[in-house]
């Protein structure tokens, strides 16, 4: 019996060794084939920039092209059912943004795990949003808002993209925050979201810092705030809610990568190595710094906690609004 369970235990360990060996030796030699990052998204937004801009760099390092496929559609969520259904191999990768852990709270029932059927890569950027008024609202900053919704409640509008949107959810923070009820309307898009604050239908919104840049500067829309822990690059003038006094109404948009679960570990800190390599340099600081983004690299156990975080803080954001429409 000894003599059998020794050589069973001999077989076990050999067999493990060979399948280590093996993962080492595809990450060695990973990749070898096209690469194909799913953005849920449609081309020209923020995910398809970024995607492409990392792809072409990663392209150029590796020797291998890649494809960057647009699936936007079901709110979102198409794009990650497709990654967490493809083989764990490396050559299928998801950009993902914020919305990615609204969704959760936004769905009664998601076609993926959020948490459990992806291995988290990096995170790579951060961008706050900014709050901004009609010029003929008087209010040039975050508190001076909140005092005049106070004074008129119910009687200011905001536009949003729509539900479960980071802007939408960053205006409810802010409403949370202050203690304020200003009402919601929702658009189709963020485009006609800020068209309507532009237009005077309403008086408010939140959307990045890159989209309100033109307008701000112009001076059709005035900038009272920014949502971030820091200044935005793209309206460095623009005080953040913390410095306003409302610490608490702190929210930011993010993007980051994922693989599918079960992705070899070699092969997923390979990724990360490179991705992380490619966002810090100076040409990509400057291309993010145009849309108001800038890098933000992690391991994937520090984006894997991100994520879990950002769900809890999200959908706790998402029940308030939610309550107050009732």
């Amino acid at each position: 019996m000894n003599k059998i369970s020794i050589k069973t235990i001999s077989y076990v360990f050999s067999v493990a060794l060979c399948a280590v060996a093996a993962v080492a030796a595809q990450a060695q030699t990973y990749p070898t084939k096209p690469i194909r990052i799913i953005v849920p998204s449609s081309p020209g937004g923020g995910l398809d920039f970024v995607s492409r801009a990392v792809g072409q760099q990663l392209t150029q390092a590796w020797g291998q092209s890649v494809v960057v496929d647009n699936r936007a559609g079901a709110g979102g969520t198409l794009g990650p059912e497709i990654v967490a259904r493809a083989a764990p191999d490396g050559y299928t990768l998801l950009i993902v943004s914020a919305t990615f852990a609204v969704n959760p709270s936004a769905y009664a029932k998601l076609p993926y795990d959020t948490l459990k059927d992806f291995a988290p890569i990096t995170q790579a950027t951060t961008q706050p949003q900014v709050l901004v008024v009609h010029p003929s609202v008087a209010a040039r900053s975050a508190k001076e808002l909140a005092a005049l919704a106070k004074a008129k409640p119910g009687q200011l509008n905001y536009s949003s993209p729509g539900d479960g949107t980071l802007s939408q959810l960053a205006f409810e923070l802010f409403k949370m925050t202050a203690g304020v009820n200003v009402v919601q309307i929702p658009y189709k898009g963020a485009g006609l979201s800020v068209t309507a604050v532009l237009g005077g239908e309403v008086q408010a919104c939140s959307a990045s810092a890159v989209t309100m840049l033109p307008h701000v500067t112009s001076g059709r829309l005035r900038a009272i705030a920014s949502t971030g822990k820091r200044r935005s690059l793209a309206l460095p003038e623009v005080p953040t809610m913390a410095e306003q006094g409302l610490p608490d109404a702190t929210i930011m948009g993010w993007y980051a990568f994922l693989a599918p679960a079960r992705t070899p570990s070699a092969v997923v800190q390979k990724l990360n190595a490179e991705l992380g390599r490619i966002l810090q340099t100076r040409e990509m600081r400057d291309l993010l710094a145009r849309e108001g983004s800038e890098p933000a690299v992690s391991t994937p156990e520090q984006l894997r906690a991100h994520i879990a975080a950002e769900i809890a803080q999200l959908a706790r954001i998402v029940k308030a609004s939610r309550a107050g429409k009732s």
